[in-house]
């Protein structure tokens, strides 16, 4: 559960700080339903830039967002379907997209999750608190904005080896930035650094991604909401859900498939990671270059016994295509391989984990032999605006992109992924994943056995409660914004 024990004296030093800022929160149920916002929030964001610091763009956590640089409003769910042409199964699989979010990719929701309950509560003083934000990559950017617009301190911790895009917009918003050792599966490292953080300063509180509730509740209400949405109204006659596939990362984006399979029973969940780092696979481990997906430990906040199947990655297929689907070689390439060239442009909104993500459909969409009346759902989590450097490295170490690489990344790394690494869960090997939180989370970082339990036996109604607490919340930032009276 999300502890939303209030302490009343300091909710009302946050009251008169966030009046005094001019900060105004959103709820959940505006966040799925833009409609819901007050006109005067409105009438402001026509002056506001998608990706400028400014309290108002709290309103922007949304997948609504109209897919404007600056002054849009809200419509549709942003979402992009890739045909059979380009993936080369039939189902449909659809991805929400994640660009059109303040810093382009959607974190900030996870981390508003995590940080906006303790606001409300009092449990955190943005006037002399720093929120600490350990991640494998965009979560921490998320993080450092979030804070930015609730006027308060941050701390970005994640891996020194990342695009050196995410360094540079975070040398500018956050307070501190640390960069850990390693790349994307040394996860251990963030929680050591965040362990040292928390002996030697006072004032540090950790939104620890992979154990935040927050985190798990906002995708679950938000994402999983949206994707239920295009599902009735891009359905055709005698569509079907058939499963929501997904890369782990920090496990909070798998709570829309939580919430998917809640509205769909027969919907498959599959969850991915890297073939290089293969810990739900193969109890595995490994080093890896798909940004975002941090490994080596099962996060405490996924809901393993929802989970239908773990699939590997290869990491080569995803960086591989990222040069097919962003150079002008491989565009040209797809359009004469019947994939419409107005797809083929908005190719640029998956980034490195989102064609990971799509990867992921593909194999679950062959596995279970899925038909052209079966929807498939995905994330893409951002877009290339924060891979650039990526490219060129790939061009530096193997020349300029050809016809002939187009050729072997479309058929090889594209359309002939296969259902290699693939394993649909017994209850029992659900068991085994769910088993080896007990390391990480008892051992080393001071959860109970009992709550371990608790979790997969969903005693009592262990995960629905966390669900529901998305209406308390609500409540609750209603209560706080009018004490604010804005």
């Amino acid at each position: 559960m999300i502890d939303l024990t209030k302490h009343e004296d300091q909710i009302e030093q946050n009251v008169n700080y966030a009046r005094e800022k001019g900060i105004t929160l959103p709820t959940f149920k505006q966040m799925r339903d833009p409609n819901l916002i007050p006109d005067h929030v409105k009438e402001g964001l026509k002056d506001v830039g998608l990706w400028d610091f400014h309290p108002l763009n709290l309103y922007r956590i949304s997948w609504k967002n109209e897919p404007k640089e600056k002054g849009g409003l809200y419509g549709d769910v942003n979402f992009l379907e890739l045909p059979s042409s380009l993936t080369g199964v039939p189902a449909r699989i659809i991805g929400l997209t994640g660009k059109w979010f303040p810093t382009g990719a959607h974190k900030v929701g996870a981390t508003y999750g995590c940080l906006a309950p303790t606001l409300i509560t009092g449990q955190f003083n943005p006037a002399t608190h720093q929120a600490a934000w350990p991640s494998t990559g965009n979560y921490c950017r998320g993080g450092a904005y979030v804070s930015n617009l609730l006027a308060c301190e941050s701390i970005a911790i994640l891996p020194e080896e990342m695009s050196r895009e995410r360094f540079e917009w975070l040398s500018q918003v956050a307070g501190e930035v640390i960069a850990t050792p390693g790349s994307e599966s040394n996860v251990w490292e963030i929680f050591q650094k965040c362990k040292e953080l928390q002996a030697t300063r006072d004032n540090v509180t950790i939104f620890d991604q992979f154990e935040e509730f927050g985190n798990h509740l906002w995708h679950y209400q938000v994402t999983g909401s949206a994707m239920r949405e295009v599902f009735e109204k891009q359905a055709r006659k005698g569509d079907r859900v058939a499963g929501v596939a997904l890369t782990s990362g920090s496990a909070g984006t798998l709570a829309s498939g939580d919430y998917i399979k809640d509205q769909f029973p027969h919907a498959k969940l599959a969850v991915a990671e890297a073939l290089e780092c293969p810990t739900l696979l193969y109890n595995g481990f490994g080093s890896h270059r798909i940004e975002g997906i941090g490994d080596k430990h099962i996060p405490w906040i996924h809901n393993v016994r929802n989970t239908d199947m773990v699939v590997g990655i290869d990491d080569d297929r995803p960086m591989h295509l990222l040069r097919l689907f962003n150079e002008s070689m491989g565009h040209d390439y797809l359009t004469k391989q019947g994939v419409d060239k107005s797809l083929v442009e908005q190719l640029p909104l998956l980034g490195i984990s989102g064609i990971a993500n799509m990867l992921t459909a593909i194999k679950l969409a062959k596995y279970y032999e899925l038909t052209e009346n079966d929807v498939v759902f995905t994330v893409f989590t951002d877009s290339m605006e924060l891979y650039g450097s990526r490219i060129n490295e790939m061009s530096e170490e193997h020349g300029a992109y050809s016809q002939e690489n187009a050729t072997i990344d479309f058929h090889h790394y594209l359309h002939g992924t296969g259902i290699d690494h693939a394993l649909e869960l017994s209850h029992y090997e659900k068991r085994r994943i769910h088993n080896l939180k007990y390391f990480t989370w008892v051992e080393q970082m001071g959860k109970s056995a009992e709550e371990l339990d608790a979790q997969w036996y969903d005693w009592p109604g262990y995960w629905s409660s966390i669900h529901s607490q998305a209406d308390q919340i609500d409540e609750m930032i209603e209560a706080f914004n009018e004490k604010i009276g804005q």
